[in-house]
């Protein structure tokens, strides 16, 4: 057991037998009354995320969860493979479990898995990944600083919004958790 001063994010904690992660949390102390800890929580097989306040000094339980580093292998039709990166066993992991990380996944791509009891609960990508552009409309000669976008499709099949400028088999900086165009990359 654990008391909301353990409260950090990533944290995952146990409530009524189901596992949440914290992704945002606040210490309020109020000017009257009782200090308590506002939190933002996800749940880890739906993906639900709801609110919760903790009063101050509350026990809360922590589940144990292991991050451990994997390679992306390869998708089998069903399931995605990843390498243990220690140990070299391969993990097979559900489309549901990986989620919108496949938008951004490249074979040999090193990736985080949190485990729970050796069950796999989510996959964590770097911040941002670089990652090709295979289709977009051609850009209008000029279109360098008006700020507009165009939909480009990126190697892994995914759609993301692009500057008018650039053009197909452009390298592109894509931040893994909003999905959003970061920049160009020059080879």
């Amino acid at each position: 057991m654990a008391s909301t001063s353990d409260i950090r994010n990533g944290v995952v904690m146990k409530i009524d037998g189901q596992l949440w992660a914290v992704i945002e949390f606040q210490h309020v102390k109020p000017g009257k009354g009782g200090a308590f800890v506002r939190t933002k929580i996800k749940n880890v097989l739906s993906g639900k995320v709801v609110d919760r306040t903790f009063n101050a000094g509350a026990k809360i339980e922590t589940a144990n969860v292991d991050r451990r580093d994997y390679t992306y292998s390869y998708n089998d039709g069903q399931d995605f493979v990843f390498m243990d990166n220690d140990t070299y066993e391969q993990l097979s992991v559900t489309d549901k479990v990986v989620g919108d990380a496949k938008n951004y996944m490249l074979e040999n791509q090193p990736v985080t898995i949190a485990l729970h009891e050796d069950a796999p609960l989510y996959v964590e990508l770097p911040a941002s990944v670089i990652l090709e552009i295979t289709y977009t409309e051609p850009g209008l000669q000029g279109d360098r600083s008006t700020g507009g976008t165009k939909p480009a499709t990126v190697e892994t099949g995914h759609e993301i919004q692009v500057p008018l400028f650039l053009e197909q088999g452009t390298k592109v900086k894509v931040d893994t958790r909003t999905g959003d165009y970061l920049g160009r990359v020059s080879d």
